[in-house]
């Protein structure tokens, strides 16, 4: 008797040899998202660059340092001073009214009668007439009468003039107008030059004692016990 057998070919029991594997395409390009999103990373960025950039017209100061170099400070007093003096001339208000409307109500007095830039203090344009007294330094003291009995006035004879009442006492020139903080102090101190050079040309302060004096100028109010005067005229009886 025969057994038979059963014999599986070897191509039945090799496992299946697997396909080539099928390559995965990976896109390097941008989703739409991120394209919205870099797109708008540029515009911000042109913005800020927009912000920051300044732009001069052709004949404008190349650099900060040429612009501070613009202002001459002498020539600013030259030009300035004869447009200055006359205001303050024409709005001159008498120091024997001027004085007890401080007194009363300085905040008051101020609105109506002075100039300001921001919370600096008023300066006042004014005038008076009284006699030459004692020399102090370059201040020279001028009896008033009809003033408080406290009251001290004094002139600013020279040689040195200092302060800032002639520049602020009109309301004209603003902090604005000028590149710096230094700039609107030489404005100021430019105005003082120009008293010294034409208003006091000539004045002899050791000679006015006794003398009558007719004053017209500016000062800034610190308190009404005191009043220094800056003149933009200055007038002695012979």
């Amino acid at each position: 008797m025969t057994q038979s057998s059963s014999t599986e070919s070897p191509a039945a029991t090799r496992a299946p040899t697997p396909g080539p594997a099928r390559a995965r395409t990976v896109s390097t390009r941008p989703s739409r998202k991120v394209r919205l999103i870099q797109a708008a990373v540029v515009v911000l960025v042109l913005a800020a660059m927009g912000l920051s950039t300044e732009w001069r017209s052709a004949d404008a100061p190349a650099t900060r340092a040429e612009a501070e170099q613009t202002f001459d400070p002498a020539a600013y007093g030259k030009e300035t001073f004869p447009k200055v003096a006359p205001l303050i001339e024409q709005n001159a208000v008498p120091l024997t009214e001027l004085v007890p409307a401080l007194v009363a109500d300085a905040d008051a007095a101020g609105e109506k009668y002075g100039k300001r830039e921001g919370t600096s203090p008023y300066s006042f344009p004014a005038s008076a007439e009284g006699t030459g007294g004692e020399l102090n330094g370059s201040m020279l003291s001028l009896t008033v009468e009809g003033l408080p009995a406290n009251t001290q006035v004094w002139v600013q004879v020279g040689p040195a003039i200092t302060g800032t009442s002639l520049r602020d006492a009109t309301g004209t020139i603003k902090f604005g107008d000028f590149l710096n903080q230094v700039q609107y102090a030489d404005a100021g101190t430019a105005l003082n030059n120009e008293v010294r050079t034409t208003v006091l040309a000539g004045v002899q302060p050791a000679t006015l004692k006794g003398k009558k004096i007719a004053v017209t100028g500016a000062f800034t109010f610190l308190t009404p016990e005191v009043v220094t005067l800056t003149p933009v005229k200055f007038e002695v009886a012979p």
